[in-house]
């Protein structure tokens, strides 16, 4: 939701623009961060996106503006500029973006772009492309400071202000041996701190956290937010340093990877969000996910159809389906929404399987014989039959026990079959707490009162 500063600044330039008022318009637009403008790009029709733009002086800002147009919208946008307006805005971009954006591009353009490039930027981005989008070594930052360890405190010093003044990260300098080899780690505050003549490899920490180009990126993540630190460095199989992924790029990340997870949770697929996708597109990828919803209501209709004697003869048992299927439901959500974040933060393992599992069981557990002597009661009052009430009142408690066992057993066994657990809850396990809760409740009213 657009905060009202947002809708603000949204307004006002939709209002300049209808009055062609360039030149206050200009003044707006080189007031406001890129990132702010991203917002208002996202409700304006190309043509005035394309004017928006051209206001724009600053080119780093209008990289920051790529980078936070979502794939379609940058697609849609560049493909009416100019290739030589595009390379320029791009070689004034980190490497690590460059090949991001490229990555979106269709093939020809991208290879029309990379030869138009500088020849060391294209190279930079062609390395970082050789690499998956979602490894180390596709979100990592080329450009570092690595040092010699025999190279001593003061000529360091000397070395950053002649050599590293556009370093993206300058508070690590990464020490490294003759053959480029990580070997070691120091503070800016370390270097600065020690006299001059002292060799870096004498006080620097060679116990340093590093990760493999080929590492997935939310393990990457991890380790930065699990360490509470800037930048962790990227080593190749000889452990030669060839990049840093910067905590900015994390938040990226985790953002993504939450985003990625609730929308699978939710049985939409991993996809970009509605509005950027067609009808037919968002009808494409939600069409799978709600076919497993349709099939548990079938197999329950099937359940229900077989017990249609008994209801014909009570059927205002019929009337206490709702608030069974409903309770079973809501907590099972509860429990595999919980077990799946904890296993995408790290605060859950595989080893805790049956730990986690009969907790969220004995939560499920308690919460039935409450609900359930609740229901029980309502069943009682309203319709004066002991044996009905009583079925009801195991009904939730068995719906609400064996949801809570489902809703954490899947994720945890689809975590250990090396499958995303996001994809176990939502239609999954929605589906199979209604074909339980049904089954049960009727098995239950037909031994209780024989029908």
């Amino acid at each position: 939701m657009q905060t009202d500063r947002g809708k603000v600044l949204v307004e006002s330039i939709k209002r300049l623009l209808r009055r062609n008022a360039l030149p206050h318009l200009r003044k707006i637009v080189n007031k406001t961060h890129a990132a702010d403008l991203s917002a208002a790009f996202r409700s304006l029709s190309l043509p005035n996106q394309h004017k928006l733009f051209d206001l724009i002086e600053d080119i780093e800002q209008k990289g920051i503006l790529f980078t936070k147009l979502d794939e379609d919208s940058f697609l849609n946008f560049v493909e009416c500029l100019k290739l030589e307006d595009i390379v320029e805005v791009l070689e004034n971009m980190p490497s690590d973006d460059v090949a991001d954006l490229i990555g979106k591009l269709p093939e020809e353009k991208a290879d029309a772009i990379l030869k138009k490039m500088e020849k060391e930027g294209s190279e930079e981005v062609e390395g970082l492309l050789r690499y998956g989008d979602d490894t180390a070594g596709g979100i990592m930052v080329p450009d570092f400071i690595a040092l010699r360890e025999d190279m001593t405190a003061g000529d360091a010093i000397r070395s950053l202000q002649k050599e590293h003044q556009d370093v993206e990260m300058p508070f690590y300098l990464y020490v490294v041996d003759e053959y480029g080899k990580l070997v070691g780690v120091s503070s800016l505050r370390q270097l600065v701190v020690v006299p001059p003549d002292r060799p870096l490899k004498n006080f620097m920490t060679t116990d340093v956290f590093s990760v493999q180009t080929d590492m997935d990126q939310e393990e990457v993540a991890k380790i930065v937010a699990r360490y509470d630190i800037l930048a962790v460095p990227v080593i190749d199989n000889t452990n030669k340093l060839v990049g840093i992924v910067t905590v900015d790029d994390v938040i990226d990340i985790l953002r993504e990877e939450a985003t990625e997870d609730f929308m699978k949770m939710a049985g939409v697929g991993s996809e970009e969000f509605v509005e950027t996708k067609s009808v037919f597109r968002n009808m494409r990828i939600r069409l799978p996910w709600l076919f497993a919803s349709c099939v548990g209501g079938i197999i329950a209709s099937f359940i229900i159809g077989s017990f249609q004697a008994g209801l014909s003869k009570i059927s205002y048992l019929a009337a206490f389906i709702p608030v069974i299927m409903g309770m079973g439901g809501n907590i099972g959500i509860q429990s595999s929404t919980i077990v799946v974040r904890g296993l995408a933060t790290g605060r859950i393992h595989i080893r805790d399987l049956w730990s986690v599992v009969m907790k969220e069981f004995s939560v499920g557990l308690m919460l039935g014989v409450t609900y359930g002597l609740l229901v029980c009661g309502v069943a009682e009052v309203r319709y004066s039959k002991a044996m009905l009430a009583v079925s009801v009142g195991l009904a939730v408690l068995c719906s609400m026990s064996l949801a809570t066992l489902s809703g954490s057993l899947m994720p945890m066994l689809f975590a250990r079959i090396n499958v995303d657990p996001a994809v176990a809850t939502g239609p999954f396990v929605t589906t199979a707490i209604d074909i339980i809760s049904v089954f049960f409740y009727l098995q239950i009213a037909t031994f209780l009162m024989g029908l």
